[in-house]
């Protein structure tokens, strides 16, 4: 079963033709999120670092109306306009994420981004039964 889930425009607008996520059987994938301001639906640009926590703040947004978390991420993609901001958005990045379930991760270097943002996160989660995870 797919479900399509878009969030209401007072809380995440969407800006192009997509919705937020779909959750297909036990697994969520969450379309890739821009520094966009959830009160008027353009890209912030400013400093990497503002920048990401906000790209962060979107993702967790849509993972709590779709009743997921970053607990439940399996697989991230970070897509950055310039290696120079890697530090900084991975220290960002990091803090959302409890010790121990850091989930998978592709970061790919882009020429540009929709809204000329300069970073996009998007997301896989697991929303199936975790009683059989463990952590090394």
């Amino acid at each position: 079963m797919l479900q399509y889930i878009t969030l209401p425009d007072s809380v995440l607008p969407t800006v192009a033709p997509y919705c937020h996520a779909v959750r297909a059987g036990d697994l969520l994938f969450v379309t890739g999120q821009l520094a966009e301001d959830p009160a008027t639906g353009q890209v912030v640009r400013g400093p990497i670092d503002e920048q990401t926590t906000r790209v962060m703040e979107n993702l967790k947004l849509v993972l709590e109306h779709s009743g997921s978390s970053f607990n439940q991420i399996v697989m991230a993609r970070i897509f950055v306009t310039d290696f120079r901001f890697f530090d900084t958005v991975n220290a960002i990045y990091r803090s959302y994420f409890d010790p121990g379930r850091l989930p998978g991760r592709t970061t790919v270097g882009v020429t540009a981004l929709a809204g000329f943002g300069d970073v996009e996160i998007d997301l896989i989660a697991y929303c199936g039964d975790e009683s059989g995870v463990s952590n090394p």
